[in-house]
């Protein structure tokens, strides 16, 4: 995915109007096939916070988007991590390096709204109104399940 440069843009809902209607320059979307990925598992040895990062990455919504090479990216940037938090002498530029490599991963909420990703809570089940009043009413002749 191609970084946007700029600011962060705004949430979709917090638009007035969509952005195809704004007359922007929206580019056309060039579409694959997503195939089945198998998240490795993370090294034992890792520094706690690669650690820690690499198992948020697997519960996190833009893990959906992921295929193995992103698996792939990420497992060699905790390796990296690692390395470095384990470094005695560190080197702060070693770490923007990593920081950056972590944002082609859309770790971050800027990093994916900039790429028009937004990942959103998932909308609560709500029954209808019948079906509600059905469950109590069987409830109440004693017939509920």
């Amino acid at each position: 995915m191609s970084k946007i440069p700029g600011p962060v843009p705004n949430r979709e809902a917090d638009l007035a109007r969509p952005r195809e209607r704004k007359g922007s320059e929206a580019q056309p979307v060039t579409r694959g096939l997503a195939r089945p990925t198998k998240i490795p598992n993370g090294d034992r040895t890792w520094h706690p916070i690669a650690t820690r990062l690499w198992d948020s990455l697997k519960e996190s919504g833009q893990a959906d988007f992921y295929q193995a090479s992103d698996w792939a990216l990420a497992y060699s940037l905790c390796e990296d991590l690692s390395y470095y938090k384990h470094a005695g002498k560190r080197s702060g530029q070693m770490l923007q390096t990593i920081y950056s490599a972590f944002e082609r991963l859309l770790v971050a909420e800027g990093d994916r709204r900039r790429v028009r990703i937004e990942l959103h809570e998932p909308e609560p089940v709500v029954q209808s109104a019948a079906v509600l009043a059905i469950a109590d009413y069987r409830q109440d002749l004693g017939l509920a399940e």
